[in-house]
């Protein structure tokens, strides 16, 4: 419980154990910020526009594997209510957060801090994490903190509205690979976790690292910003800034669509830097499969031309190599990817 980072730090300088190697560090540079897509979801209702608005959520896909959604549905009320209901969750008292404190990788709804893989990993993490499921949101609703008092309203009510965000780009992703309507309306999108990442001010956050270079490992996540800088993706070799725009989500491409496109669209790395001064405060919803559901690549997308580059494979399966592997994606996917006869 003590490693909470957000119960308060007061040295000067960051504990060895959180200083990452040279050539791991993000330095005192600054990285520019990034041109990735807004996508104005209002397009897609209108006739002449849908096909436009389908071509750019694609390309941007297979790009930068991220992209922003603008006029998404979702009420600038509720987003700002959600960000303030979860600032004031890592704010609470050190006896309020034991409560929900846990280094069982089992239990549904917990924090931590760093990683779940804590006890061995050779540098921690600058990050407070709070993760628990939320859909079906009867099933889980009542493991949620009971404070703040209005966690489980608000975010209750959040998530079901991101749920539906999540299907309404996917029926446009699906649309664009040319797979059949409702391809993803099942088990492949039967999960939704609620990872929420804090970052507290960092006395040198050109030494370590929120969240290192990753992918996600799920479907798609559906992600609402603080308005403090901090994701970054890896793209041609460097980093650049994912710039907040107000009101956005930030979507970003998981693994599992990587393996159903059959590699066409990217599931691309990021990582999280911290800053000095303010805390940063992040809610990605990941959506995915089942524990047992079949992932593979869509019949539709193979051919003669394009052999699959993915072997079908349980998600289960999947999570259990990702997690025993976080730091190298590159290995992960390697592993699943089809025999060549």
């Amino acid at each position: 419980m003590d490693k909470l980072l957000s119960n308060g730090f007061n040295n000067g300088s960051v504990p060895e154990d959180y200083i990452f190697p040279p050539e791991l560090r993000p330095g005192n540079h600054k990285i520019p910020f990034s041109n990735i897509p807004v996508i104005d979801l209002d397009e897609a209702q209108n006739g002449d526009h849908r096909t436009n608005t389908i071509k750019k959520i694609i390309k941007a896909s297979e790009e930068f594997g991220f992209f922003q959604v603008i006029n998404h549905g979702i009420s600038v009320n509720q987003m700002n209510e959600v960000r303030s209901v979860l600032k004031e969750l890592f704010e609470m008292p050190a006896e309020e957060k034991q409560k929900l404190y846990s280094d069982d990788p089992l239990k549904a709804c917990r924090m931590y801090t760093s990683t779940i893989n804590y006890a061995t990993e050779n540098v921690h993490r600058w990050r407070d994490n709070f993760l628990h499921p939320c859909h079906p949101l009867e099933q889980w609703q009542h493991l949620w903190p009971q404070n703040p008092t209005r966690y489980r309203e608000c975010v209750g009510a959040c998530s079901i509205e991101v749920k539906k965000l999540a299907s309404r780009i996917l029926s446009l992703i699906s649309e664009g690979l040319g797979l059949k309507n409702g391809y993803f309306e099942n088990d492949l999108t039967e999960s939704m976790l609620l990872n929420v990442n804090h970052y507290p001010p960092c006395p040198e956050p050109s030494l370590t690292l929120g969240i290192t270079k990753h992918s996600d490992p799920n479907l798609i996540t559906i992600l609402l910003q603080d308005h403090v800088c901090g994701l970054q993706i890896f793209k041609d070799g460097k980093w650049t800034t994912v710039e907040p725009i107000p009101n956005a989500f930030v979507v970003n491409i998981g693994c599992q669509l990587q393996v159903i496109s059959n590699g066409k669209l990217q599931s691309a790395a990021h990582r999280a830097v911290t800053n000095s001064s303010d805390a940063r405060t992040s809610a990605a919803f990941l959506v995915g499969p089942s524990n047992d559901c079949i992932v593979g690549p869509a019949e539709a997308l193979i051919d003669e031309h394009h052999p699959p580059i993915f072997r079908s494979f349980k998600y289960k399966e999947f999570l259990y190599y990702y997690r025993a592997k976080l730091d190298d994606m590159g290995v992960v996917l390697k592993s699943f990817e089809a025999q060549k006869s």
